[in-house]
This record gives structure tokens, sequence and C-alpha cells, in this order.
């Protein structure tokens, strides 16, 4: 089973960008749907996007149409997430989960540990 790790977060400025990844071992990602989700403080996890086995996206949450994109580098078995025009609403622990197609992204999936982003004003 594919296991994933998280990284690139951090303290960014309001205005600046991030690149998150999104790590797998221990099997092949290029067959996984890769979903984004954020949990901000005090509130539920909520899902931003879904990256396809055929490498489109699909993004949920309409604050980060515009300003996120995905990109896989199969070399490294690793997912992006390019974030751009970050805003103090875009911080939370960032989360990535791995399942057989979008459709099936959600509690049951393969989960990251997080990685935690935070925008000052």
């Amino acid at each position: 089973q594919v296991q994933l790790v998280e990284s690139g977060g951090g303290l960014v400025q309001a205005g600046g960008s991030l690149r998150l990844s999104c790590a797998a071992s221990g099997r092949t990602f290029s067959s996984y749907a890769i979903g984004w989700f954020r949990q901000a403080p005090g509130r539920e996890r909520e899902g931003i996007l879904c990256f396809s086995e055929r490498d489109t996206t699909d993004i949920y949450e309409d604050s980060m149409k515009g300003r996120a994109t995905v990109s896989r580098d199969k070399a490294k078995d690793t997912v992006y997430l390019h974030m751009s025009n970050l805003t103090p609403d875009d911080t939370g622990v960032y989360y990535c989960a791995a399942d057989f197609g979008c459709h099936n992204v959600g509690q049951g999936s393969v989960w990251g540990q997080g990685t935690q982003v935070t925008v000052s004003s």
C-alpha cells in the first residue's frame, strides 16, 4: 500500500506563494488520484481539489480557482500543490490523500500526516 508524506508548509506573508509536496512510497503513484485538503483552525477538514490519474485537476474550493495548480513528477513519485496570492484565510494544515479515482478520495483513503501553512497579514 502507498504511504504519503507532505512537506513544504511554513510561514508566508499574504500575497506570497508556496509549493507543497506529497511524496509517495511503497507503490507507484501514477495509478492514484490525489486529493488535497485543508483544515483551518477550529474548522473541519475540507477538500480543495483532486488531481486525477490522468493528470487532470478538478478544483472544489472556489477561493482556490486561479490560485492553485497541481503537477506530478513521476520519477520522484511526488505530486505538488502550487498556491499563489495566499491570504490569511489559507492558513491551516494541508493534507494529501490517495485513492483510485477522485470519486473515492475521502476518509477511507490513504492520508499523509499534514503540513502546516500559516499566512500572515
